[in-house]
């Protein structure tokens, strides 16, 4: 068996390998150009079949790769088309085996791959519980961001994944030749854990909505706080506002207007009726 391994899609030596194992242009050409979707396609005497690892950035952001294999009968390819630590580990690791046949290769590989998705979604229900306490707490508009930031990753993540998914589920009902029945239950269990991170990713795409709900109803009651506050200031200050008014328009009947204290006497009428006031709202329990 023989494995060439290309961290470099522009590699000459990919040329070559073409040439020598009659390996289809188009093939070549989804080698050398990102953003293929995970996806299998057979061929006479190999397997053509492209693989989405990811690595979560410090920014909470996707680095997606792509990484391609070429199955034969007694040869694998696999090109890394651009650095990806997850891809460069799970192959440096199923490297560490010896003696193992290329559809093994390829499961291995998948299955790290896998399992890398795994960590990403447990990152981000941290994240979520973070926001929802933020959001309770003290809700600030950069939350709403954050939100969608982290729904679109969970997308990037559930088209990854559900690609994935139709992968694993093809090489479960077609007979491949080159993939022996005996990978079988490790196919299912890959097929499990696929499955296991969707309904992860739908289940985290409910809590988010439900923390931009939690983050909208903790902004409208702190709305709702400061309207109150200043509807009891307005009208604890609306008698102190008619008897000023009253008293400044130097009518000549007004109570005490002749008095030598009557401003004592007005000041004592604002502070005596706002704490009425503030009484009744009490009573009423506005307050």
């Amino acid at each position: 068996m023989t494995w060439h391994d290309i961290r470099d899609p522009k590699d000459p030596l990919l040329d070559e390998l073409a040439r020598q194992y009659n390996l289809h242009p188009l093939h070549i050409e989804d080698c050398r150009n990102r953003n293929q979707a995970a996806k299998i396609e057979p061929m006479n005497d190999y397997l053509f079949i492209v693989l989405k690892p990811v690595d979560l950035k410090e920014d909470h952001t996707l680095q997606i790769a792509d990484l391609d294999f070429f199955i034969g009968k007694d040869r694998i390819i696999t090109v890394q088309e651009h650095q990806c630590q997850n891809a460069t580990d799970s192959l440096n690791k199923v490297k560490q085996t010896p003696n193992l046949r290329p559809d093994e290769i390829f499961y291995r590989v998948m299955d790290n791959i896998v399992d890398a998705y795994e960590p990403i979604l447990d990152r981000a229900s941290d994240r979520i519980d973070e926001m929802e306490d933020l959001a309770l707490a003290n809700p600030d508009p950069s939350m709403l961001e954050d939100v969608f930031d982290l729904k679109r990753v969970l997308i990037q993540l559930r088209r990854l994944l559900a690609n994935t998914r139709d992968v694993v589920g093809h090489l479960l009902r077609n007979e491949f030749p080159l993939v022996r029945q005996e990978l079988a239950p490790f196919l299912r269990d890959v097929y499990d854990h696929l499955v296991r991170n969707l309904d992860l990713i739908e289940i985290h795409r409910d809590l988010l909505t439900g923390t931009t709900e939690l983050y909208l109803s903790s902004v409208a009651n702190r709305t709702n706080q400061v309207m109150k506050v200043l509807t009891v200031f307005g009208t604890i200050a609306t008698p102190a506002l008619v008897i000023t008014g009253l008293y400044g328009m130097n009518l000549k009947y007004l109570p005490f207007i002749e008095s030598p204290h009557s401003w004592a006497i007005v000041i004592g009428m604002i502070v005596l009726v706002s704490v009425l006031v503030l009484a009744v709202l009490k009573r009423w329990r506005m307050l």
